[in-house]
């Protein structure tokens, strides 16, 4: 689903967690029926902001210091983010979503555009749930590879979509179909409105089915302080991985946040 992706070095103490981690998983046979992780407790429900069934979502916003390309976030902090790339059956987003919000996580969501003409409520669902909700183009096709006038529709395509039903053009703009935008998509994404470009340093590759030990051991391998992991809506394997994920996150005394709030 994306392509040209730069591997990132894996330390190897994440290496054996992950591998703990991932062994225990296989010995209960939750590849596919994995439990749900127990509900909230008050704390953390007090911790989720509170639902807004109307009114304007957040604008883009510049964060001084930072590249216009950004891939994560500050390494001294126990913070992480993981992004969705806004796609696919709406049920299996829904639980992601509401996955997320039982462990009192909050994630960021960069929706395609043609995604949010089928499925309009999956906008406002997004912010209602306190997450971060960004543009990923309107056809999720390979920006870098178009001329400027065809790119630059992409992005304003989805931009449209999203301030005709929320109010913003969305938080953050991350290219379709490649990690890294190529200059030219960074000053369009400028020209449209979003200050920076947001990539990843943690590539789940969900979007491959590859089943859920793979991806728990992927993400898991990676994670550090200021991650920024790439995951996907539409793959039973995600929705499936996710409570591992959460559980894992956790247990190493991070914070799974929105991408704003890991900036901030």
């Amino acid at each position: 689903m994306d392509g040209r992706r730069t591997p990132v070095p894996r330390r190897d103490a994440l290496r054996a967690a992950a591998g703990t981690l991932l062994t225990a998983t296989a010995a209960a046979g939750c590849a596919r029926d994995t439990p749900s992780r127990p509900a909230a407790t008050a704390d953390e429900l007090r911790a989720r902001p509170a639902r807004k069934a109307h009114g304007p979502a957040a604008a883009p916003r510049r964060f001084p210091g930072q590249p216009v390309q950004i891939a994560h976030g500050s390494r001294s902090r126990p913070r992480v983010a993981l992004t969705f790339h806004g796609q696919g059956d709406p049920v299996l987003a829904r639980a992601v979503l509401a996955e997320a919000e039982r462990a009192g996580a909050r994630v960021t969501v960069l929706a395609v555009g043609s995604w949010l003409d089928e499925h309009p409520g999956m906008a406002r669902r997004i912010l209602d749930g306190g997450h971060d909700l960004g543009n990923h183009t309107q056809g999720h096709l390979d920006i870098n590879a178009m001329d400027e006038a065809r790119a630059y529709a992409e992005i304003t395509g989805c931009a449209q979509r999203l301030r005709r039903l929320t109010g913003s053009i969305g938080t953050w703009f991350r290219p379709s179909r490649a990690q890294f935008a190529t200059p030219l998509v960074q000053d369009l994404a400028r020209r449209a409105g979003y200050p920076h470009v947001l990539s990843y340093d943690v590539d789940s590759l969900d979007f491959t089915s590859p089943g859920v030990p793979a991806v728990t051991r992927k993400v898991a391998g990676e994670l550090r302080n200021g991650s920024v992991v790439s995951l996907h809506f539409g793959y039973r394997d995600t929705v499936a991985a996710l409570p591992l994920l959460l559980t894992e996150i956790d247990r190493r005394q991070l914070r799974a946040v929105t991408t704003t709030e890991l900036l901030t």
